[in-house]
């Protein structure tokens, strides 16, 4: 998974930005159009998204509402677009800020560097029924410890992390198996009903981690 994805149609200006993301250690990756952002985003994910309005095809408020619809990674609209309901629709849309063409581009660093210290940087996780520990990559439920496979860590991870939003079934499996993985999507469903039968007071009557049907899977606290 690249840190960030920026998405602007000015080579240029995204070159610049790009060589400045990975002077201070960011991995990037660059698309000139909405629509090759969004496909990427859903194979492989990204930390954080640098968005332009003014895109070729999809714009970029478009491209905002798609990932928001399965995802909760951070979100930076950068654009010359200034008016107050165009930053209005940003933020609506679940925009984390909205900044305007030119740009200081220290002042845009340092967003970027915060919202990765306050989102990226806790390594402990814990909503009252389970508490996981990323860097141990350990489970606790109360005081009892749960033993989970690689996989099933980070699909729990995953689900936590967006709890209480629906996440698709196709993006849960590219997040944690991968678009060219070799296993077949039903490992997804398997896997699911592992992580039920570890944390769920009852597997047959799951309190949180839920079915959306015909959509994929939501954890609730």
């Amino acid at each position: 998974m690249k840190d960030i994805i920026v998405v602007e149609d000015n080579r240029e200006m995204a070159g610049l930005l790009c060589d400045f993301l990975m002077a201070d250690g960011y991995s990037t990756e660059h698309f000139t159009d909405g629509e090759c952002a969004l496909e990427y985003f859903e194979k492989n994910g990204a930390r954080l998204i640098i968005l332009d309005v003014m895109l070729p095809g999809i714009d970029g408020f478009g491209v905002c509402r798609r990932i928001r619809e399965n995802s909760n990674s951070p979100i930076i609209i950068v654009s010359a677009k200034t008016e107050k309901n165009d930053k209005l629709n940003g933020l609506i849309l679940g925009a984390d800020d909205y900044i305007e063409k030119p740009y200081d581009i220290d002042i845009l660093l340092a967003k970027i560097k915060g919202i990765f210290a306050r989102r990226y940087n806790s390594e402990i996780i814990s909503d009252g029924f389970l508490k996981l520990n990323k860097s141990k990559r350990t489970v606790y439920k109360g005081e009892k410890m749960i033993e989970l496979n690689q996989k099933e860590f980070d699909l729990l991870c995953l689900l936590v992390e967006n709890s209480g939003k629906t996440l698709s079934k196709d993006f849960l499996f590219n997040k944690i198996w991968g678009f060219d993985s070799f296993s077949e999507p039903q490992t997804l469903t398997v896997h699911i009903k592992w992580l039920r039968q570890k944390i769920e007071n009852d597997p047959k009557k799951p309190e949180h981690i839920l079915t959306v049907w015909g959509v994929g899977y939501r954890y609730e606290r």
